[in-house]
């Protein structure tokens, strides 16, 4: 099939790196793997951080042009076969895909859509509509979490929804000889959940401070000056800052470190636990938000209960302290991504099911 891809929080091609630019990446490469065409079809971004009528109006009159650009130039070309939406949600609703689908009568397909009943009276209303009406529309809207299916299906019962979990492209990653004692994280130094997750990862480390172990920093952003900070008390020798790092340079520094440590405060789901363990890491985590769909509880990580500063230390300290654990749980970790999360086991899935919800006509156009 030709296949317009659209990612209206951020596209594919955006200069700033993230996990939202990575999955879609992810998801045009299991597309192309499959024997699609993709394109991307708009670098509209609908993001929008507050309600306020202005920003919203100013986006949608992007959107209308955007609309005329695709029309004529689809007039002059073969139109595509699907459009595929991934992540709309409350703040960044599709406003170009479900208005081209229903023009050119072509089927509509989301992955990553979510809906929560709680912004309906805040100021959302309108773009939690335009949300509610992209998920009735598509043929099938992929949810990578059973938190986002669950809401989808509640607020939504008339869509159609399967499962599609969160992949990643295992090419880079592989296992050499880690240091167990070195403990290794990956995340931008941006506020909100992200700075959350250093300072308790800070407070958790000062709690074993007498242990022996090390920490590497990968990252970079905004909070750069207070994310140092946090983790100042420790000493140079202690935390090793990277910076930002391209793939295979933290694919290198993964397959040398012992235990990936991140607490994932609010964290959707985190292609970083991904990659983590497919370089042989056990992941330490909280049984938070959509972390359970990519770390194992007991099998390639420990995940502590939310906010439970002390368990969180204390699980650091155990896969420290227990070299048969850490090592099964390592090993269990890499067969667990490498098996069952790889990019070529994910565009099977996803051929599947786009098989099964578009049928052979759609294939044969």
């Amino acid at each position: 099939m030709k296949i317009a891809f659209y990612a209206p929080l951020k596209s594919p091609s955006h200069p700033v790196p993230s996990g939202d630019r990575l999955m879609a990446r992810q998801i045009i490469a299991a597309l192309k793997m499959a024997g699609h065409q993709v394109e991307i079809a708009s670098e509209l971004r609908s993001f929008t951080p507050t309600p306020e009528a202005g920003s919203l109006a100013g986006i949608a009159l992007l959107a209308e042009k955007e609309l005329i650009r695709l029309r004529e130039r689809w007039q002059g070309e073969q139109p595509p076969d699907l459009w595929f939406t991934y992540h709309p949600y409350y703040k960044t609703p599709d406003l170009i895909g479900p208005r081209i689908a229903r023009e050119i009568n072509i089927p509509y397909v989301t992955a990553e859509a979510s809906y929560s009943r709680r912004h309906d009276d805040n100021g959302w209303g309108e773009n939690q509509r335009l949300v509610a009406d992209a998920v009735r529309l598509a043929a099938v809207n992929l949810c990578f979490t059973e938190r986002d299916r669950i809401g989808l299906s509640d607020a939504i019962p008339d869509g159609r929804y399967e499962r599609f979990l969160p992949f990643i492209d295992i090419a880079p990653f592989s296992r050499h000889l880690p240091d167990p004692r070195r403990l290794i994280t990956v995340a931008m130094l941006r506020k909100g959940d992200k700075f959350k997750s250093y300072a308790m990862l800070a407070s958790a480390l000062d709690i074993i401070r007498d242990q022996d172990w090390s920490l590497t920093i990968i990252g970079d952003g905004p909070m750069r000056a207070e994310v140092r900070s946090l983790f100042s008390t420790f000493g140079e020798s202690r935390i090793i800052w990277r910076g930002e790092r391209s793939t295979a340079e933290i694919a290198g520094e993964l397959a040398t470190a012992g235990l990936y440590v991140w607490p994932g405060c609010n964290e959707a789901y985190g292609l970083a636990y991904l990659e983590a363990q497919a370089a042989g890491l056990p992941v330490i985590a909280q049984a938070t938000a959509g972390v359970p769909e990519v770390v194992m509880a007991g099998g390639t990580g420990l995940l502590t209960p939310e906010g439970d500063l002390d368990a969180y230390a204390q699980a650091i300290a155990q896969l420290l302290n227990d070299q048969t654990r850490r090592q099964t749980m390592a090993d269990a970790a890499y067969d667990f991504v490498h098996q069952e999360r790889s990019l070529t086991a994910a565009s099977k899935r996803l051929e599947t099911i786009l098989r099964n919800y578009l049928g052979d006509t759609c294939y044969e156009r």
